[in-house]
């Protein structure tokens, strides 16, 4: 059995005086995690180990920061260049030599005086019944800063959460981070596949005949795409605000939609007993070709993170998930198996040329991945019984 890392995000409702103990706080660790990373980037020493011998007690004199409070500053910073260098190596960043590589390189990593501060179980103490925290501060240990959160939020903080949580200030609000771990449920074994096929007109449509239209979202992308496009043609201060602002509102409508759609789905599998099979899609942004309008809302809709959802609630509900080649799936008949291009005259419609079979062209193609998926839990398993 597996866990299921979560994150719980509540509001914190603090006082003035409590709000501005939270920003000097806040504002002092970035402060020491922005000197550490030019130090660091400057030593060319980017270890934990290495980079506490030169600057925690440092940490702790200048910037007045309690020893677990330095600790997190020193983690922080060595966590943020192993990304940097992990998306270098990758090629994340351009072509070595590339100008925008090399301007990355060449400076170091800068802390906004908001950004995220960890605070493990020594540092914030969680009240669920009176739904307030304890947490240190610069001037000391702060007790009965008030949160809000939904009554799900505070049974999954109650029942399951472990480890750090993030103090976060954004858009005037101030923001706990919780990790909770929640354990899977055993996976059941499936009676058969339900295959979910992903695209741009619909986002996800089931092998059941159930679609997840995009045409209302689609609206939205173009509305948000077009209000972006003005915004950065003027480049003033207060249309860059705004920009940031709307990229948040886009990157929460997507994940909601996202949810919602996951959800749906794998409700459908659990109630018919069902696995999800899901298309492979890493690497779909290179290898697709389709024309500019269509390019565009490709690189702007998440499938990854929608796939990652369903993973993650069907591993919640015991649902078994597999992977499949996407390979002609939408130019396969889910009846004979014929594969011909000419079996996909348009968008919407699956026709095929040796047996007549007819279709919407998604439903065919989920169809198609829940063959697969049916084929390959069959071969993984008959492995395992083997070993």
């Amino acid at each position: 059995m597996f866990e299921v890392k979560l994150v719980v995000q509540v509001r914190l409702l603090p006082t003035p005086e409590q709000a501005a103990a939270l920003a000097t706080t806040l504002r002092a660790a970035n402060d020491a995690a922005t000197w550490v990373s030019m130090l660091a980037h400057h030593r060319r020493v980017f270890r934990n180990y290495d980079l506490r011998k030169h600057t925690y007690g440092q940490i702790k004199d200048d910037y007045k920061l309690a020893a677990q409070a330095a600790q997190h500053v020193i983690k922080k910073v060595t966590d943020a260049y192993a990304t940097l260098h992990a998306n270098v190596r990758h090629g994340n960043l351009g072509r070595p030599g590339s100008a925008r590589r090399e301007r990355v390189l060449a400076e170091p990593i800068v802390f906004r005086p908001g950004a995220a501060q960890p605070f493990d179980d020594r540092c914030l103490s969680w009240q669920m019944d009176a739904r307030t925290v304890s947490i240190w501060t610069t001037g000391g240990r702060m007790k009965s800063v008030a949160f809000t959160a939904s009554a799900d939020q505070l049974t999954t903080l109650s029942a399951y959460r472990k480890g750090e949580s993030d103090l976060l200030y954004r858009d005037g609000m101030w923001f706990l981070i919780a990790t909770c771990e929640i354990p899977d449920r055993p996976v059941a074994t499936p009676d058969g596949f339900l295959g979910v096929d992903l695209g741009i007109a619909n986002l996800a449509t089931t092998s059941g005949g159930v679609r997840h239209s995009g045409k209302g979202l689609n609206a939205v992308r173009h509305r948000h795409r077009e209000l972006r496009r003005r915004l950065q043609a003027k480049q003033t201060k207060s249309a860059k605000r705004l920009l940031k602002r709307r990229r948040r509102a886009e990157a929460r409508f997507a994940a909601n939609t996202n949810h919602t759609i996951a959800k749906r789905i794998v409700t459908e599998a659990t109630r018919t007993g069902q696995g999800i099979a899901l298309e492979d899609l890493q690497g779909i942004r290179d290898r697709v070709r389709l024309r500019k309008p269509q390019r565009v809302t490709l690189h702007s809709w998440s499938f990854h993170q929608l796939g990652g959802f369903i993973a993650y609630k069907a591993a919640r509900e015991g649902v078994a998930v597999v992977h499949v080649d996407p390979a002609y799936t939408s130019q396969a008949c889910s009846s004979c198996g014929h594969v011909d291009k000419r079996n996909r005259p348009g968008q919407a419609t699956f026709s095929c040329t040796s047996c007549g079979f007819a279709e919407h062209a998604d439903v065919n193609a989920a169809r198609n991945i829940a063959s697969r998926g049916v084929a390959g839990w069959a071969v993984s398993h008959a492995a395992d019984d083997a070993a």
